[in-house]
């Protein structure tokens, strides 16, 4: 068997973020990209990379057709060989970010392709699962008024959710008009952030772990600050407290707040991982599976985090693919915590694909089709891509 080719799919297309509390549709068009790798033998694997925002879903988009030519005639089960293949020719450009994001896409379908080949699903090629279901959080309406996001977090515990997340300051990022974020938030947004969090917890009681966001975007006084701020709601995690650039900053929040940090999305291959977990700078990590390095690469991490007894949590927010190659990897992972799913229900997903995610009460069950489980609906894929970005 050999790879044939690379193909990224650039879809744009509504995405009905379902409102629990009011039972309505709220309509966001967003983009998604996923690949598609070919074999001479007719067994597809599907990918998926979609990054948030225009430039990194066109630049991924871009580098796979190349990358495409670099591997076309290679043997699919050689998934180590491949991740290297490709790990390497980007090495003098920086082997981080659309490096691994390109890699993960390629990656996960080559995971796809296995499973098929063998007729296993992903998470029996690890050892087979050591859990019932994979455990998952979701999100309430970030944005929305302190009662609306009350109402929904509480409709969402009702559905069987036991833990969510949230950016309590959401919209009200400080940034200046060039994207320079400066770190700041102000009196106002501080103190609706404090009344959203307050109103959930009173909303979903005391044993529903509510985790929050900050998205990166503070210095680090006002992330202290808004940590110690938010320690009375009894908050689960504080996400990426600070920007990514700096794990100097992070060790200043992790210095003087009494609760716990949880970084990863950002982080991006299992050497980025290394100085969190020496330093002790974490108490979860969040690397995503379509970012990081695909399943190959978040396997190696979530081993890493074990033998520090740190649990692992990937990260989504993104489309089918990354939930479902997430809950794969996780299947077999003894120090997993949840997997991240972007939305409170995710039946708006079952447009992409050929039978529907099955979601009960907090947890993922993974069926035991081969490879991943799905396939993608090739009518609908081609009624919403873009332009040069499809078969």
């Amino acid at each position: 068997m050999k790879i044939t080719k690379v193909i990224p799919w650039l879809i744009s297309a509504p995405a009905p973020y379902l409102d629990t509390a009011n039972d309505n549709q709220i309509r966001k068009d967003r983009e998604y990209v996923f690949v598609e790798v070919n074999t001479d033998e007719g067994i597809t694997g599907w990918g998926e990379i979609t990054g948030t925002s225009y430039v990194s879903n066109r630049s991924v988009c871009a580098s796979l057709k190349h990358v495409s030519k670099l591997i076309e005639g290679d043997d699919p089960r050689l998934i180590e060989m491949i991740w290297n293949k490709i790990f390497r020719a980007f090495t003098y450009m920086g082997s981080r970010g659309a490096t691994t994001n390109i890699i993960s896409g390629i990656d996960i379908a080559l995971w796809d392709i296995r499973g098929k080949v063998l007729g296993l699903p992903v998470s029996e090629l690890f050892g087979g699962p050591v859990r019932d279901g994979i455990p998952i959080y979701c999100h309430p309406n970030d944005g929305s008024s302190v009662e609306d996001m009350a109402q929904h977090a509480k409709a969402i515990v009702e559905t069987g959710q036991k833990s969510m997340k949230t950016d309590p300051w959401h919209p009200h990022h400080e940034e200046e008009k060039n994207g320079y974020l400066t770190g700041k938030l102000s009196a106002e947004a501080e103190n609706l952030g404090a009344d959203r969090i307050a109103a959930m917890r009173e909303a979903v009681g005391p044993d529903i772990e509510i985790l929050i966001d900050c998205h990166g975007r503070f210095d680090a006084p006002t992330a202290i600050r808004l940590a110690r701020t938010l320690e009375p709601y009894d908050i689960f995690w504080f996400e990426e407290p600070v920007p990514v650039e700096s794990i100097h900053a992070l060790k200043q929040v992790r210095d003087n707040v009494n609760v716990p940090i949880c970084v990863g999305e950002r982080i991006h291959t299992r050497w980025e991982l290394l100085p969190i977990l020496e330093q002790e700078l974490a108490d979860f990590v969040m690397p995503d599976v379509t970012w990081t390095g695909g399943i190959s690469e978040i396997k190696k991490m979530a081993t890493m985090a074990e033998a520090y007894y740190v649990p692992i949590s990937p990260h989504d927010a993104s489309g089918p693919i990354n939930v479902l190659a997430g809950a794969h990897a996780m299947a077999s992972v003894p120090n997993h915590y949840r997997v991240e799913t972007s939305r409170a229900k995710l039946n708006a997903y079952d447009v992409f694909t050929d039978a529907p995610l099955d979601i009960r009460g907090d947890k993922i069950y993974l069926s035991d089709r081969p490879g991943l489980g799905i396939e993608l609906d090739r009518d609908y894929m081609r009624a919403n891509a873009l332009e040069g970005y499809r078969d």
